[in-house]
Order: C-alpha cells, then structure tokens, then sequence
C-alpha cells in the first residue's frame, strides 16, 4: 500500500530537492543530496551534502537545526535519499536518526546501491521510527541519474553535446572562429560541464579549436572542480604545448588518451570514481560514441543559421554511422529550452 504525502510533506521535500540541486556537479562520486527538519508547523533545520568526504545533508540539517536554537527530537526528517546505514567516509546517518530521536522520515528515492538499497528503512523501523518514501522518487532519480547508472554498473552516465546549425553542421569552415550559437546557449553548454566529472574531445577538435573545456560561470560555479579534460586520439602525432588544454593553470587536469574504443576510455573513467562524462565532440566523436551505444543523454543545442553545403563540419561524422547507414536511436523525455535564438533539446538516448 503506497504512503499517503500531505500538502506540507511535498513542500517540505520541494525544498530539499532545491538544495540538492545546487551541490550538483560538486559531490561526485556521492549523489546530490538534499534534507529538510520540519517540527511544530515550521523549518527547524536544512542541510545539503557538500562534497565527498563532508558529512552528509542529514547532518548538515540536524546542525543547522541546534544553531537556530531547536532539539531534532520529535521533528520530521525529509531526504531526497534513503539514508545510509553503513560507515564510509562519514558515519551512518540512520545512527544520527535514532540518536536525535527524530520520529518521522520521508524519503524521496531507495538507495540505488543494490547492496544498501531498503537497508536504512529496516534500520528505521526497527528503532520504531515511521518511514514512508516515494515521495517524488522520480525527480530525485532524475537528479542522480549519474550516481545512479555509475553505482549500480561501473560506468559514467554520458552526455553527448552537440551544438550545430539547421542544415546539420557543427562548425564554419577552418579559419572562422565566430560562435554558432547565442551568448545565452553557451552558458548552458558551461552548466553541462558544472555537472560532469569529465570532458571528453577528439584529437582534431583540440587542435583546431584549440578549447579550454573549463566551466566559466562566475558564482554560480563556484566550488567546482575543474572536470578532467580527456582528449581521445586515434593517431599518435604529439600535440603543441602551447595548446590551452596543456598550458592554462588547469593543465593538470589535462589527459591524452590514444586508441582503444570510447567505451573502455569510459570503463577506465568509472573505475577511477567518474560518474558523469560531457562529450563535446567533434563530430568524429560524436558519430562513434553514437555507433557504439554509449551515450545516455543528448543535449542538441540547434541555432537559427544555416552554414551552406560544403562549408561544414557534419555533427555526426557519416563514417561512422551504422552499418544499416543511419543512426537507429530514439530521444525520450525530451525537453526543450529557448535561450535567446537557439533552442536546447535534451532527452534521453535509447539506442535500439
């Protein structure tokens, strides 16, 4: 039998969904998380965890909850998470729960991890504390989609960005450096990568283009580490120092990596702890990462101009396509964004 949520329950788990969402990009390899004390008609308490290895929101909202002069005991607690059971890298947050005496918990989504996922309900219970979930358990999972796929198999939740004109390119002809898309589509392109762990380019993009791959958003990135810059090369000619990917003071986040397929440079990404990949192309990259299945998301970013046949680079390389010739995929859940003159696509990939 489901739960049934009160008005102030959705509010309440609104609210820590919000807070989640503004450590996104920044916990990696731990999910966004974010909790809310509610206790004699009002707040008591916030919290959000703040990077791997800081306590967790639960934690942070019980402190929250004593600086303002307030006991957690009797409050209710909501999570956008089950709360962990297990001693990490912070101690068990259900130990927190029945510590403080908390007497009610709702929580968002399970533990992702098949090997903790119901565990902290049974803590709970047992302890005699009332426990309901589901409450928006979809939108906590969409938050943590990352965390999600990276837990459960190993590998990184990929994100391919394709920013291209009506006609289908990607790129003006070589020499001309004006943008394709508007001011306000690029800093969108600069929140994908606020999210992602890494950011994945080919060879000739880093030498035609010669990119930073840095996340430029002021405050609203702060707190951000820079995400690894992985160049994937097929050939083995050196690239110039003087590149910004080699030379600018984020140079050590800067790796080469020559041959194999994108999904063993995935495979490696993941075993090292990365949830989230941003592949930007170029199209080379693009059509492989396409052809062999490992895209999650596509963020299509389609700019009111047309770049005259010939003129191009295609944003999916045609070599690459299928052996049937074409791209058997399909986009689900797709949204759509107007930011200035373009508009943003981003959906889910099912390759079929």
């Amino acid at each position: 039998m489901s739960a049934t949520f009160s008005e102030n329950d959705r509010r309440c788990m609104s609210r820590a969904l919000a807070l989640a969402r503004t450590r996104l990009g920044r916990t990696s390899p731990n999910p966004a998380v974010g909790a809310v004390l509610w206790k004699k008609g009002k707040v008591i308490g916030e919290g959000r965890h703040l990077r791997a290895g800081r306590p967790h929101a639960e934690v942070e909202a019980v402190r929250d909850a004593r600086r303002r002069g307030h006991s957690s005991k009797g409050a209710t607690l909501y999570v956008t998470l089950e709360p962990c059971s297990t001693c990490g890298r912070t101690p068990a947050c259900t130990d927190l729960i029945r510590r403080e005496e908390i007497a009610r918990v709702v929580v968002a989504a399970k533990d992702p991890n098949p090997h903790h996922a119901g565990a902290g309900f049974r803590i709970l219970k047992k302890a005699g504390i009332e426990v309901a979930h589901g409450l928006f358990a979809k939108e906590s999972a969409a938050l943590n989609r990352a965390f999600n796929k990276w837990i459960v198999t190993g590998l990184p939740w990929v994100t391919a960005k394709i920013a291209l004109s009506l006609d289908g390119g990607i790129a003006p002809r070589e020499g001309d450096d004006r943008w394709l898309t508007s001011a306000a589509a690029r800093r969108q392109a600069h929140r994908l990568r606020l999210e992602a762990d890494a950011v994945v380019v080919g060879g000739t993009t880093a030498r035609r283009d010669n990119p930073r791959l840095t996340v430029r958003l002021g405050r609203e990135g702060a707190g951000k580490t820079q995400p690894w810059r992985i160049v994937w090369s097929k050939g083995g000619r050196p690239f110039d120092r003087s590149l910004h990917l080699f030379s600018d003071v984020h140079r050590d986040r800067t790796r080469v990596v020559r041959g194999g397929t994108l999904a063993a440079l995935l495979a490696g990404l993941g075993g090292e702890g990365v949830t989230h990949v941003l592949i930007e192309g170029g199209g080379g990259v693009l059509g492989e990462a396409f052809r062999e299945g490992v895209v999650d998301e596509a963020a299509f970013f389609l700019a009111p101009v047309m770049l005259g046949r010939g003129t191009e680079v295609p944003a999916l390389a045609p070599a690459l396509l299928l052996p049937t010739g074409r791209l058997d995929v399909a986009l689900e859940d797709a949204i759509f964004t107007k930011l200035g003159p373009d508009l943003l696509c981003q959906a889910r990939v099912i390759t079929r």
